[in-house]
């Protein structure tokens, strides 16, 4: 089967959507320049309407359909979040009834703003496989027109639209990183960008947990995903690739590389500080895969990146936070034993202190098991510089014979 997406096709549907969607800035950051070795200009989509590209194919979709012959009774369509709430708002612009198939483990917050957005919503499974299989149920015995998050040339083409803008705004540019699920954005983008330059480089980036194109420029198969894997990347959690999608990626894109969840908590703690916005997991895995120097970039690129979308739940960014903190070295949890008299905590907090390290919380253990008769166990949380201020720690107290034991998230 042939791309049936010429640069006109894009260009048509950009202007079609125009003033439905936001043009989103693109920023260069000379911090996080420096981090990679390479000027770097962030895509912002999570500052687009509804929080994320979405919204791109999603209005144009819908206004295809709006205007067709065969103007559908409602819309249905299954995702995570962030395409539910596009469909949701676009329908609503349109005058469409709206009907969105959630997983029961999609994030309150999306599952609230769909609902805000005026769609009927329905949760089934625990993930985005199930919830596709109840939509196309509802679309057949409803008359519904299922509106796909990715395998759609309409969809494909809106989203689009951000690698046009891309490229006027930084037309030196040399390389190009993008989140990659289902594969919309990255076909997009792609089209976009290599039917005008097919020289610069075109990177997709995966979470690690869900990987299934890991391998597939390399041989063209995909990687079968437990379905039990989860990742904090919820929004690009795609186990199923597209049929259209994996043609304009076998074609455009030059590279795929996958993070872990780690690198992609301390992405979003870096963007937060860098740039004061906000990214969900899923919006942060380019950056994570350039912070982590998964990608080979030089002093003579040009590279942007894309940040997809920044609806994260809000009960999980601060433990969102506190993962990135503590994968960035930033965040420390100790337990040490100690003789239980008078002065011993005194004592060790002023060796942390000396080492200008800050003290979230203490906490005393005492009578337990593992904790000689005499003795207290005394837990610290402390704030950090990185993994080498940490070890100063360890190296401090070793030398005046104090043992330290670092806690994990079980403990």
């Amino acid at each position: 089967m042939a791309i049936e997406l010429a640069l006109s096709d894009l260009q048509v549907a950009s202007e079609r959507i125009r003033g439905q969607v936001v043009r989103t800035p693109l920023t260069g950051s000379e911090r996080l320049s420096e981090r990679i070795g390479a000027p770097l200009s962030l895509k912002h989509e999570n500052l687009q309407l509804t929080g994320s590209f979405k919204i791109r194919g999603a209005s144009n979709k819908l206004a295809r359909l709006n205007d067709g012959a065969d103007r559908p009774a409602g819309v249905v369509a299954a995702s995570a979040g962030n395409h539910a709430q596009a469909v949701a708002h676009a329908a609503r612009r349109f005058g469409l009834p709206a009907t969105v198939v959630m997983p029961e483990t999609a994030p309150m917050t999306k599952v609230d703003a769909c609902r805000a957005l005026g769609a009927r919503i329905e949760q089934v499974g625990t993930s985005l496989e199930e919830a596709t299989g109840r939509a196309h149920e509802l679309s057949e015995r409803e008359g519904l027109a299922f509106i796909s998050p990715y395998d759609d040339w309409d969809i494909i083409a809106g989203q689009a639209s951000c690698g046009l803008e891309m490229l006027e705004d930084l037309p030196g540019m040399t390389a190009c990183v993008v989140p990659l699920g289902g594969g919309g954005l990255l076909s997009g983008i792609a089209l976009a960008l290599k039917l005008q330059r097919p020289d610069i480089r075109l990177i997709g980036v995966q979470a690690d947990a869900v990987a299934p194109w890991r391998h597939f420029l390399a041989d063209g198969g995909f990687e079968a995903i437990d379905p039990r894997a989860r990742t904090i990347a919820d929004g690009i959690s795609v186990k199923a690739p597209g049929k259209l999608t994996r043609q304009v990626i076998a074609e455009h894109v030059d590279e795929i590389v996958t993070v872990d969840d780690n690198a992609i908590a301390s992405a979003i703690v870096t963007l937060l500080e860098s740039t004061r916005t906000i990214a969900e997991g899923g919006g942060a895995v380019a950056l994570a895969a350039l912070l982590e120097d998964r990608i080979a970039v030089s002093g003579d690129d040009r590279v942007a990146c894309v940040i997809s979308g920044g609806n994260i739940d809000m009960a999980l960014v601060g433990r969102s936070i506190d993962y990135g903190l503590n994968a960035s070295g930033r965040l420390l949890s100790v337990a040490v034993t100690l003789p239980d008299r008078p002065g011993s905590l005194a004592g060790l907090i002023d060796e942390v202190a000396s080492l200008g390290m800050n003290v979230r919380e203490v906490r005393h253990r005492r009578g337990e098991v593992h904790v000689p008769v005499g003795f207290t166990e005394i837990t610290l949380e402390l704030e950090t510089r990185d993994a080498g201020h940490q070890a100063e720690l360890f190296e401090r107290l070793a030398g005046k014979g104090i043992g330290v034991r670092v806690l994990g998230a079980s403990d």
